[in-house]
């Protein structure tokens, strides 16, 4: 099969651009290592990752690639989670029958499936993740920083799988969360049921009862309400999302600076 020449020389053109400089700034083919830092070092995308890898780092059987997947499934969530905000309404009224129509009637209603079961999958890989990082002593320094970052991605990602929960407004759901914001009222010094509950007893005590705690700020009201399936929606949605992703970002900046992926001990 012959190649034709042109396509070659339209290239090389398109790369004496300014447009193609502007964005690849360190040109091809590498011929030096020095070649090859610099190109990672220019690129937003590249620049994360070293320059070089050591063997351990590409093994499976060591890293087991939690932390990819989990990272993978996170963007599917992303996506299939944008896609369902454009049919489902986050009201009393409407949010179960959306649900429905999501999974009956919406063509490519099966994102919402794909999203609850990456919901599931996502906090197994997280833990799975973190269970593979302690086992290989990965917390140790100079690493401890970005241990307690991973500590942080995983109670937000069990905190969008609770805020989740309610949004099909089913019975599952309200119950659930009823529990668990009766749970979030036994929280010490926060909640009006846990030790250190008098510390907020300031003032009205009836007053205070009702507005004061974890768990009315969670429903915003006594009781699981419209309220609440606003609160869990805008938490589950904007919040918690923009909040992990900047976790997300701190800890692939710190794998980088922390000398790559660890070594077995």
């Amino acid at each position: 099969m012959s190649i034709d020449p042109n396509k070659f020389s339209l290239f090389e053109k398109f790369k004496n651009t300014q447009f193609y400089r502007s964005v690849f700034r360190t040109g091809v083919p590498v011929v030096s290592h020095r070649q090859r830092m610099m190109i990672m070092l220019n690129s937003v995308f590249l620049h994360l990752h070293p320059v070089r890898l050591p063997k351990h780092a590409v093994k499976v059987r060591y890293t087991w690639c939690m932390g990819g997947l989990s990272f993978f499934i996170f963007l599917v969530l992303t996506v299939t989670g944008i896609l369902l905000m454009f049919y489902y309404r986050p009201t009393i009224e409407y949010a179960y029958g959306d649900v429905l129509d999501l999974s009956q009637q919406v063509p490519l209603g099966i994102m919402r499936e794909i999203h609850r079961w990456g919901a599931h999958l996502m906090v197994i890989t997280v833990w799975l993740h973190m269970f593979r990082v302690f086992m290989t002593g990965s917390y140790k320094p100079p690493r401890e920083f970005n241990w307690v970052i991973g500590v942080c991605l995983l109670v937000t990602t069990m905190l969008l799988s609770f805020t989740g929960y309610l949004l099909p407004w089913d019975q599952l759901a309200i119950w659930a969360i009823t529990v668990g914001s009766n749970m979030a009222g036994a929280t010490p010094f926060l909640g009006m049921n846990g030790p250190g509950s008098s510390l907020l007893s300031i003032g009205d005590v009836n007053f205070i009862t009702s507005v004061s705690d974890a768990r009315f700020a969670l429903l915003g009201g006594r009781f699981v309400g419209e309220a609440a399936l606003l609160r869990f929606y805008v938490l589950h949605c904007i919040g918690l999302p923009f909040i992990i992703m900047i976790f997300m970002i701190v800890h692939f900046w710190r794998v980088r600076k922390d000398g790559g992926i660890s070594g077995p001990t």
